[in-house]
């Protein structure tokens, strides 16, 4: 197997002729081939070719692929006792590299032309024509109209007369018109359901007599306050206490 050990950016990869690697991201737009001068070691099988510090007139050729970012890296700055709290994150740029070829000059390789692929007549069906004896199994009615005679012009004559005589017997006798069966009688209508007798009206109650109302209750007249006592003074009487 043949690889080459190449520097880029740096960093060293291992690229194999057919295989892709990730370099970091080179200012060159995806479709366009790029050439690998700084080839630190060419391995091809047994012989192995080691570079001081590059081999000569060595390249690896390849054509960018695409760019794209790699996995996102957390960065967290933290010092305790001093509320120092720092978190950024950071996503590497990389572009995909096919490697095409590995050698000194870019060999153009020669492709096989396309096969083209011819299309495959078509074969139309022949109809074979079946044989006499065929088509006469299978329209025996043909058979017959063979076989079966002529019919002369006399013979014709003699149907043809003979039409006209049982077209005048048809009508002689004329067919008697078919007796029509009796029609049912009309359904007599149903009499009416005898209504049931309505009740006779309520005769209204005549009101209750009312109770005869109780006089009202007589003031009770005060009593007469009785005369007060009169004494009767009498001159005696009088004489008599003033004696005393």
């Amino acid at each position: 197997m043949k690889y080459a050990i190449v520097e880029s950016g740096g960093k060293q990869y291992r690229a194999v002729e057919g295989e892709a690697i990730e370099v970091d991201r080179l200012p060159v737009p995806a479709g366009e081939e790029v050439k690998l001068d700084k080839v630190l070691l060419l391995a091809d099988g047994e012989n192995i070719t080691i570079g001081t510090p590059t081999v000569k007139d060595m390249n690896v050729f390849a054509r960018v692929a695409e760019h794209f970012k790699g996995p996102k890296v957390i960065h967290f700055k933290y010092s305790p006792k001093k509320r120092i709290r720092v978190k950024t994150g950071h996503r590497q740029n990389y572009t995909r590299l096919e490697v095409e070829q590995i050698g000194s000059v870019k060999v153009a390789k020669i492709e096989k032309p396309a096969e083209v692929k011819q299309p495959k007549p078509v074969e139309t069906p022949v109809e074979t024509k079946a044989p006499a004896k065929e088509k006469a199994a299978k329209a025996p009615w043909a058979a017959k109209a063979e076989k079966a005679p002529t019919e002369t012009k006399a013979a014709k004559a003699v149907k043809t007369s003979k039409a006209p005589a049982k077209a005048a017997k048809a009508a002689k006798t004329p067919k008697a018109p078919a007796a029509k069966k009796p029609t049912k009688p009309a359904a007599t209508p149903k009499s009416p359901k005898a209504k049931k007798p309505t009740k006779p009206a309520t005769t209204p109650k005549s009101p209750k007599a009312k109770k005869p109302t109780k006089p009202a209750a007589t003031s009770k007249v005060s009593a007469a306050k009785k005369p007060a006592k009169t004494t009767k003074t009498t001159t005696a009487s009088k004489t008599k206490k003033t004696g005393k």
